[in-house]
């Protein structure tokens, strides 16, 4: 111990170095909470998003097969090839958020044979998740995601279709659209 006219100085921290020190450390450690609050925000952000993504491509790829269907069944029932898909959903393909349009799943039955073979009608339905992990109108958990189908005539061998998934997160709404021209080639 060092002496100057009778004062004992011990070494150590003083305060100002203990505040200083904790405030460095608290700095630190917030500044990590907040990047992994941010990293886990952004892994569901992108989750979702690959969801709508696929949900999207569905639609078109349900629009194909009620397409081929039609070819098909085309032999049995005089039908055209683009049936079913041009009543309830036609819109503005390229207005997809503000045209209305009708939805489509896997689940339900469409052709020639029923008395309406347009599909049903969009009123925001959401899309339901089962069990297994499949969405669609019926049965299961009701998801956070609504899927529209437009379609617009682009010529008499040509129909234009746009597939738009829609959800929220956190109040803010985020949409997903996919776009594809079918067409008559048989």
């Amino acid at each position: 111990m060092k002496q100057f006219n009778n004062v004992t100085m011990k070494s150590g921290f003083t305060l100002m170095e203990a505040i200083v020190a904790i405030f460095v450390i608290t700095t630190g450690i917030v500044g990590v909470l907040s990047l992994v609050t941010q990293t886990i925000s952004s892994a569901t952000f992108s989750k979702d998003k690959l969801i709508a993504a696929y949900l999207a491509q569905e639609g078109i790829e349900i629009v194909r097969n009620i397409r081929d269907t039609n070819w098909l069944e085309g032999e049995t029932y005089v039908n055209s090839w683009d049936e079913g898909l041009t009543g309830n959903c036609l819109g503005d393909v390229d207005n997809c958020e503000t045209s209305s349009g009708c939805i489509v799943d896997y689940n339900h039955s469409y052709g020639p044979s029923m008395e309406d073979p347009n599909l049903p009608v969009y009123t925001g339905q959401y899309l339901n998740i089962d069990a297994a992990g499949f969405y669609s109108y019926s049965g299961g958990t009701q998801s956070k995601f609504q899927r529209k189908i437009v379609t617009e005539s682009g010529g008499t061998d040509i129909l234009r279709i746009c597939t738009l998934v829609q959800w929220q997160e956190k109040g803010k709404p985020y949409s997903v659209p996919a776009q594809e021209n079918l067409y008559n080639w048989k």
